[in-house]
C-alpha cells in the first residue's frame, strides 16, 4: 500500500461513518512467489533475532531500577552483576530520579558509549524509548535502559555479542506453509483510540494504545482481533491465542504484525507470518501476554511453533 500516515488512514475511516460492505476477494498468490518472500521473512527475522541490540538471543540480563542509586560491576553483592570476564567487580552506578536516569562511571572503569567514546564522568541516560538511546558497551557486553508501554517501570537490559548461541541459533519450525491461512479482514475503527491493558510474564502490567479490531471470518463465522498501534506506526501489532500453545505453539501465545488497512477499510492477515515472542528465546524479556478478547475459538495450524527445549 502506499506510505501514509497513521493518522491519515484512521480518520478517512471515522469520517467516512463506514467501511466497504461487500468483503473484496483475496488475491490468488503465485505459490513460488510466496514460498520466496515467506524464507526471505524467515531470514530477516533470524537475523534480527541474533543482531544487537533488540535481538533476545544476546540477552543476558534484565535489571529493574530501583529509585535512587544502583550500583553495577561484577561484585555478586551488588544489585546489578555483571559477568567477571568482561566487568571489573565496580562498573558505575545509575542512578534513577523519577523517569531520568544518570550514570555514573566508577573511576578507571571501562565502560564506553556504543562508539567507543570512553565514559568517564557522570551521563544523563535516555532510555529505548527515546529516538536516541544511550547505548554503552563493556567488554564483550552491551546495555542500555528499557522501557515498556504504559508503565514506569525501567530496566537495564544487558546482552553479550559473544555468547556462544549467536552463530548456532537456529529458527524454531514453522507449520506447513499454506495460502489458506491468509484472509481479509475489515479494520473496525473505534470512535478513539483505546488504552489496552495486558499482564506481562514479569506479572507486570503494559499499556497499549489501540484503535480498534481487525475483523474476519473463518469457517463463515466472524472473528474479532483488538489491533494495536501508534499514531507513526507501519503496521499494526496483534498479540493472539489459540489452541496449538497447548501442544505445538509457545504456551502464552504468539504475535502478528499486519499491514495498515487501505482507503476502504480493508487488510490482509497472513497467519503463516506468526510468530513467538521475545520471552520465548530468553528469561530476560518483558513480553505482553495476549488480552482474553484475542483468544481465538480454533487452532492456527499455522506460522512459527514452540522453540526446542
Amino acid at each position: 500500500m502506499p506510505n501514509r500516515s497513521f493518522r491519515y488512514v484512521v480518520s478517512s475511516l471515522v469520517l467516512t461513518g463506514c467501511v466497504a460492505e461487500t468483503r473484496p476477494e483475496l488475491v490468488d498468490v503465485d505459490p513460488a512467489t510466496y514460498a520466496a518472500e515467506f524464507a526471505e521473512w524467515r531470514s530477516d527475522r533470524r537475523e534480527r533475532l541474533v543482531t544487537p541490540p533488540s535481538g533476545p538471543v544476546l540477552w543476558i540480563g534484565l535489571h529493574e531500577l530501583a529509585q535512587g542509586a544502583n550500583p553495577a560491576g561484577s561484585d555478586p553483592d551488588l544489585p546489578i552483576v555483571f559477568p567477571a570476564s568482561s566487568s571489573p567487580p565496580h562498573a558505575g552506578t545509575f542512578h534513577r530520579s523519577g523517569q531520568d536516569v544518570r550514570f555514573e562511571p566508577a573511576p578507571g572503569a571501562p565502560m564506553t558509549r556504543a562508539d567507543g567514546t570512553s565514559v568517564t564522568e557522570p551521563i544523563p541516560v535516555a532510555n529505548d524509548r527515546a529516538d536516541e538511546p544511550t547505548q554503552f558497551a563493556l567488554g564483550a557486553l552491551g546495555m542500555r535502559v528499557h522501557a515498556e508501554a504504559g508503565t514506569d517501570r525501567l530496566w537495564l537490559r544487558v546482552w553479550d555479542e559473544a555468547i556462544p548461541s549467536r552463530d548456532s541459533f537456529r529458527l524454531p519450525e514453522t507449520f506447513p506453509l499454506d495460502p489458506a491461512w491468509r484472509t481479509r479482514a475489515r479494520f473496525d475503527p473505534y470512535p478513539e483510540p483505546r488504552v489496552l491493558p495486558v499482564t506481562d510474564v514479569t506479572s507486570g502490567r503494559l499499556e497499549y494504545r489501540t484503535p480498534g479490531e481487525l475483523v474476519f471470518e473463518r469457517d463463515d463465522v466472524e472473528h474479532r482481533l483488538i489491533a494495536i498501534a501508534s499514531e507513526t506506526s507501519a503496521r499494526f501489532f496483534v498479540m493472539m491465542w489459540d489452541s496449538t500453545a497447548t501442544s505445538a505453539t509457545y504456551p502464552i501465545g504468539r504475535y502478528l504484525g499486519v499491514p495498515l488497512a487501505d482507503d476502504e477499510g480493508w487488510t490482509t492477515i497472513d497467519f503463516n507470518r506468526a510468530y513467538n515472542a521475545p520471552c520465548a528465546f530468553t528469561a530476560f524479556s518483558v513480553c505482553g501476554i495476549p488480552p482474553l478478547e484475542n483468544r481465538l475459538p480454533f487452532a492456527v495450524t499455522a506460522g512459527e511453533k514452540r522453540p526446542d527445549d
